[in-house]
C-alpha cells in the first residue's frame, strides 16, 4: 500500500502546558474523522510532512506535535538557558492528556516511533480511557539495558566509531555512564564543549544504522543537533524518566495494562534493539497486539517495507469506524 499524498494542516497552534513550555500542534485530513495522534522518536527529534502520509486523510483526524523542547515548540532544548528539569516523561503524557482535551477528542489512536513508542506505551498504560489503538515503529520500552545496549553494547559491533563516541568523554568517564558523562557535557556553559558533544552523539547515532541510510541531513543543523542530542541525553541519564524498577523494565512489566487496546508492532528485522527481545516479550505480554517483522529493515520508519506496513494499519483501524469531537 502506498503512502499517502501530501496534505497540508488546516489547523495548528502552540498549546500553553505550564513551565513556560509551549508544544506546537496542528491537525489535518478530515475534521470529522477517527482521531490519531503521531508521536515522534528522539526523544528531539520533532514532528515531519511525512508521517501525515501513513493515514488516510478521508478516514482520519490526523494531530502532529513537537514535544517539549524541540521542533517548533518553546523554548529550545538547544538554548543553553532552557530548563531541561521539567522536561520529563509525565510531563510529555501530561501534555498529551492537554492537548487532547484541547481539541476535544474522547479518544485517539496513537502512533509513535522509537522513543515515541516508550511514550505511547506509557501513556496508554496510564491513561487507557483515551487510546483506542497502537500503532508503533521501531519499537522501544525505555529500560536501562535498552540504554545500556546503545550506549555501550554495540561498540562491540561497531569498535571504530565506538572508541571515537567512548574518547570524547573525559578519561576518567570513559568506563562508567556514557550517557550521563555526556548529559554533563551537553549541559556545559562551554558553547564548543556542548557543540563537539553533540556532534559526537550524532556521529554515533549514525554509526549505529545496520542498513541505509547512514547519513541524517537533519544531523548537519547545529539547531537540530544541539537540541536532539541534549534532550535523548538528558532522557537517557534519567532512565527515561519512567521510575523504579526500569532496570527491568518498567513498561514491559506494566504490559498487562494494555489489555484490549488492540495494537500492531512493526520492526525491522535488522533494528539492533532486537538484540534485546523486547518488541518479542512486549508482543506475547500484550495479547491485543500484532507482530509484524519487516525483512532486511533497521530502525528506519522510513524504509518503503515499513512504511507499507504502517499504511496497511492504519488502514485497518480506520475500517473501526470514525470517532467525531467529544
Amino acid at each position: 500500500m502506498p503512502l499517502y499524498p501530501d496534505i497540508e494542516p488546516y489547523d495548528h497552534g502552540m498549546l500553553d502546558v505550564g513551565d513556560g513550555n509551549h508544544v506546537y500542534w496542528e491537525v489535518c485530513g478530515n475534521p470529522r474523522g477517527k482521531p490519531a495522534v503521531v508521536l515522534h522518536g528522539g526523544p528531539g527529534s520533532g514532528c515531519t510532512p511525512y508521517f501525515r502520509r501513513l493515514f488516510d486523510p478521508a478516514a482520519y483526524r490526523i494531530v502532529l506535535l513537537d514535544q517539549r523542547g524541540c521542533g517548533r515548540s518553546t523554548p529550545h532544548a538547544s538554548a543553553y538557558d532552557t530548563d531541561m528539569s521539567v522536561n520529563t516523561t509525565d510531563r510529555l503524557i501530561a501534555d498529551l492528556e492537554l492537548l487532547r482535551h484541547h481539541l476535544g477528542i474522547e479518544r485517539w489512536l496513537v502512533w509513535g516511533v522509537s522513543w515515541g513508542s516508550v511514550l505511547g506505551l506509557r501513556y496508554a498504560q496510564t491513561h487507557p480511557g483515551s487510546v483506542s489503538e497502537l500503532v508503533l515503529t521501531g519499537v522501544a520500552t525505555g529500560s536501562s539495558p535498552e540504554v545500556a545496549l546503545l550506549t555501550r553494547g554495540l561498540g562491540q559491533v561497531f569498535p571504530e566509531a565506538f572508541a571515537q563516541f567512548r574518547d570524547h568523554v573525559p578519561e576518567g568517564e570513559r568506563d562508567g555512564d556514557l550517557a550521563a558523562a555526556y548529559n554533563r557535557l551537553l549541559e556545559s556553559p562551554d558553547a564548543e564543549v556542548r557543540e563537539r558533544a553533540a556532534r559526537a552523539w550524532t556521529d554515533w547515532e549514525t554509526a549505529m544504522a545496520p542498513a541505509p541510510p547512514r547519513s541524517v541531513p537533519r544531523y548537519e543543523d547545529p539547531v537540530f543537533r544541539a537540541a536532539f542530542a541534549r534532550i535523548v541525553a538528558h532522557y537517557f541519564a534519567g532512565d527515561h524518566f519512567l521510575g523504579e524498577g526500569n532496570e527491568k523494565g518498567v513498561v514491559l512489566r506494566d504490559a498487562p495494562l494494555l489489555k484490549g487496546i488492540p495494537g500492531t508492532l512493526v520492526q525491522g528485522s535488522l533494528d539492533f534493539g532486537n538484540l534485546l527481545g523486547t518488541v518479542w516479550r512486549l508482543h506475547h505480554a500484550w495479547p491485543d497486539s500484532e507482530l509484524i517483522v519487516v525483512d532486511d529493515v533497521g530502525h528506519n520508519a522510513g524504509a518503503p517495507t515499513v512504511a507499507e506496513a504502517l499504511v496497511a494499519a492504519t488502514d485497518k483501524y480506520a475500517g473501526k469506524g470514525s470517532e467525531t469531537e467529544a
